[in-house]
């Protein structure tokens, strides 16, 4: 098996990036995404609106044209296929990484002498259960944070009516909802759901809801529940999930809400377990240890790129700033003899 430059785990907005920069430095790059291309995106409820302006989405220079002043989540895939097409990025999907760690002697010894300065040996399985090695001298990790949702740990989290992802509200119609979360996608769905005819209610352990809640659904969702066509319960904590509701704790002491559906709307974090295993060091928020003008972390030649920076604190990090990671990293990289 041939040792590549580097190898870019992850086919989001800043994976495409690092791939884009590594093909115009003439590095030899393989991206490796273990769903479709930008499968975080693709994941998104179908009718999501994006906070931002398309311009502010772009990468590779290529514009991205909408006639809307916040693009939707169609538009987007459509770009990004188009960026791909137009810089023809080498990408193999539905390949999964499961580990990132130094090249064995035994792998060593069978590979060509030309790549016997192989780095990284990478462990992959696609859907269809094929398992392989790759090799690589750096490894880009852009593998976001969208698929692994903070678990809550609470009794009945794996019941078949709770879910991490809201999707979208008509199978709710006057069906009774609760929602778990205070932040943008709580605030969303609990308004989509409750357009749509159903019962909602909202349960949010802090006493008000997030301050980075976007502008235009913010006094939305607030007036909603100043008006009781939204029910609140804040300062309130989940105990159980059961069949046909859950168990809270706040203010009003124990109470047991109806609910048909559940959804735990609590955030993501990235793949610690994947980080921690190829040797990258995280602080006590999960965020990896890297270099800020490299993005390198301690181990050599392993970078993080886009939403695997972030840790716990998922907020500061969007495509509007993590688009830029993968040029800084190829850049670092190309420097190197």
């Amino acid at each position: 098996m041939p040792s590549r430059d580097l190898i870019i785990v992850g086919a989001g907005p800043s994976g495409l990036s690092a791939a884009i920069a590594a093909r115009q430095r003439g590095l030899d790059y393989q991206v490796v995404e273990q769903g479709a291309l930008v499968n975080s995106i693709y994941n998104f409820p179908p009718q999501m609106v994006f906070f931002t302006t398309p311009e502010l989405l772009e990468i590779g220079g290529l514009p991205f044209v909408s006639p809307y002043e916040k693009p939707t989540r169609a538009e987007a895939l459509r770009y990004y296929r188009k960026v791909v097409d137009a810089f023809d990025l080498q990408i193999s999907f539905e390949e999964k990484v499961l580990s990132v760690g130094p090249e064995m002697p035994e792998e060593r010894e069978s590979l060509p002498e030309a790549t016997a300065d192989t780095v990284f040996a990478l462990e992959t399985r696609s859907v269809r259960g094929v398992r392989r090695v790759r090799h690589a001298r750096n490894v880009v990790l852009a593998i976001g944070y969208y698929d692994h949702p903070n678990l809550l740990n609470v009794p009945g989290e794996d019941l078949p009516h709770v879910s991490h992802y809201y999707d979208e509200p008509h199978p709710h119609y006057r069906r009774r909802v609760v929602i778990v979360g205070g932040g943008n996608s709580a605030a969303e769905s609990a308004l989509e759901l409750f357009r749509a005819g159903a019962h909602v209610t909202l349960v949010h352990r802090w006493p008000e809801l997030k301050s980075t809640i976007k502008y235009w659904v913010k006094p939305d969702i607030e007036n909603r529940i100043k008006e009781g066509a939204i029910a609140a319960r804040f300062g309130t904590c989940l105990s159980e999930i059961r069949p046909a509701s859950v168990v809270v704790r706040g203010p009003a002491g124990v109470e047991e809400l109806p609910a048909d559906a559940v959804y735990l709307l609590t955030g993501y974090h990235p793949d610690w377990d994947l980080l921690a295993g190829a040797g990258v060091t995280l602080n006590d928020r999960g965020a990896p240890a890297y270099d800020p003008e490299t993005f390198e972390t301690n181990v050599p030649g392993l970078f993080v790129a886009g939403g695997a920076i972030s840790g716990k604190d998922t907020a500061p990090i969007f495509i509007e700033n993590g688009r830029f990671h993968g040029e800084k990293i190829v850049e670092a990289i190309a420097r190197r003899p």
